[in-house]
């Protein structure tokens, strides 16, 4: 499983391209009318290509630009409280640092987990302690004593070479942004990425 979080159409399509099926747009101070213009366009290549649309934190535009959901950050809408607005049909996630952030998630109904930060990453501005790969094999094996099943996807700063080493980990896949973003490639580097998920996976 990779999400890819990008606050812009270029270089979108490549990644659909590449094989991505799991898109977050994440422009977090953009005025109103940019995220749902931006939102819009996602939601068309998104159909187009057959991929999940998710929009973080903005509960009250996802119905309005045709996403299939939202994340929502530790200091975004409660996940009850967006469920109860969005009702069962669309995915919900929800962002976690510890193992009770999950906990609470999981009894607050969310569809996943975006654990993380793996390492500093630029793309937020409050970060929570960075967990390493020691803090996600700690907190996975914890899930699995738990028997916490929701999908786990790590999340801040990874690259294409930290993915054989986190998916050991017992995660369920990987949030990615500047690794792609940044690549000569995009849709290349989508492939690479999600060619190590998936040889883990099988």
């Amino acid at each position: 499983m990779l999400q890819f979080i990008t606050d812009r159409l270029p270089g979108l399509e490549e990644v659909l391209r590449g094989g991505c099926r799991w898109v977050q747009l994440r422009m977090k101070d953009a005025a109103d009318e940019d995220i749902t213009a931006t939102g819009e366009c996602v939601a068309t290549l998104c159909r187009r290509y057959g991929a999940k649309f998710i929009i973080d934190d903005r509960v009250d535009l996802v119905k309005g630009i045709g996403a299939n959901g939202v994340h929502l950050g530790k200091q975004d809408m409660p996940v009850r409280e967006a469920r109860a607005i969005l009702g069962d049909g669309f995915i919900i996630g929800a962002t976690a640092n510890t193992l009770d952030d999950i906990r609470n998630a999981v009894a607050a109904g969310a569809d996943y987990i975006g654990l993380g930060p793996f390492r500093f990453t630029t793309t937020k501005k409050r970060l929570s302690p960075i967990l390493g790969l020691e803090g996600y094999s700690r907190i996975m094996e914890e899930c699995r004593n738990e028997d916490i099943i929701l999908p786990v996807v790590a999340i801040g700063g990874i690259g294409s070479d930290d993915i054989p080493a986190l998916m050991h980990t017992g995660i369920t896949g990987v949030a990615v942004s500047g690794s792609i973003l940044n690549s000569p490639s995009p849709e290349m580097m989508t492939k690479e990425i999600l060619k190590k998920i998936n040889t883990w996976k099988n």
